[in-house]
């Protein structure tokens, strides 16, 4: 399987870009929100059922009810919770921290921050050692299991959850480390609307059954003696690595060298 492509669609009769769209090209010296641009004009990627009159109608169990960021009321309180900080621009709508990306609207359940959870599994140890990966139904990517905490849900708990009910793998009472809170590039994100990760190494002894459940099409073991070796065997396979986790996997891989 390969990562749904990128290319560049164009937006339908009233405006709206594919979900998938990539976005209009944008130079990295006008990343950042402080480079003066005027012409800046994000396509609008938002999905059908996140659309205004849409929500007006029926708003999904994964998703506020905002229609738009004007109609957020608690964007002190969600400044405050954020684990990567971020600003309001003139209007008050949220800026993504990492800048521009050539799309904007909202193919997320929130306006700004979207925490996550990825939970980095690892058996055996030296030629033996393997990483759990999941095979994603959306995107059709070899994946760190995973997935959104729910509302009121701490990460560690959105952690055991997702790694539950993503491969069947319950490790509610086993120690994990903590590596890290990143912005992730996830295929969803916009100016306005963004993934938070928070990912955490389990290390088990030897593997253990995984099975594909939710949001998944595959649960597999893979080998992890370097990013290299894993982007080899996933190579073999006929499929491909989710190049937003590559840097997580490579933050597990750095902390098991120490």
């Amino acid at each position: 399987m390969t990562e749904t492509p990128r290319t560049a669609l164009t937006p339908d009769s009233d405006g709206y870009a594919p979900v998938d769209h990539p976005g209009v090209a944008v130079p990295e010296d006008q990343r950042r929100w402080w480079m003066s641009w005027p012409e800046y004009a994000p396509v609008d990627i938002t999905p059908p059922e996140l659309r205004a009159v849409a929500l007006a109608q029926h708003v999904p169990d994964w998703s506020e009810a905002a229609a738009t960021p004007a109609d957020v009321d608690d964007w002190g309180r969600r400044r405050a919770a954020a684990l990567i900080p971020f600003e309001l621009d003139a209007q008050g709508w949220p800026l993504n921290p990492q800048g521009r990306t050539g799309r904007t609207g909202r193919n997320l359940g929130r306006w700004a921050e979207n925490a996550a959870a990825d939970p980095i599994v690892v058996a055996g140890r030296g030629a033996q050692r393997r990483v759990l990966l999941i095979t994603r139904d959306d995107i059709g990517v070899e994946a760190i299991p995973g997935g959104m905490v729910d509302p009121g849900e701490t990460a560690p708990a959105a952690l055991v959850r997702e790694l539950r009910e993503e491969t069947g793998v319950d490790l509610s009472d086993h120690p994990s480390v903590i590596l890290g809170q990143d912005l992730v590039d996830d295929w969803r994100n916009t100016d306005r609307a963004w993934v938070v990760s928070t990912s955490a190494l389990y290390l088990l002894p030897a593997t253990v059954t995984a099975v594909a459940a939710d949001d998944t099409l595959d649960a597999n073991w893979w080998p992890f003696g370097s990013l290299h070796e894993l982007d080899a065997a996933v190579a073999a396979a006929g499929r491909t690595l989710y190049a937003a986790h590559r840097p997580l996997l490579q933050r597990a891989l750095d902390r098991l060298a120490k």
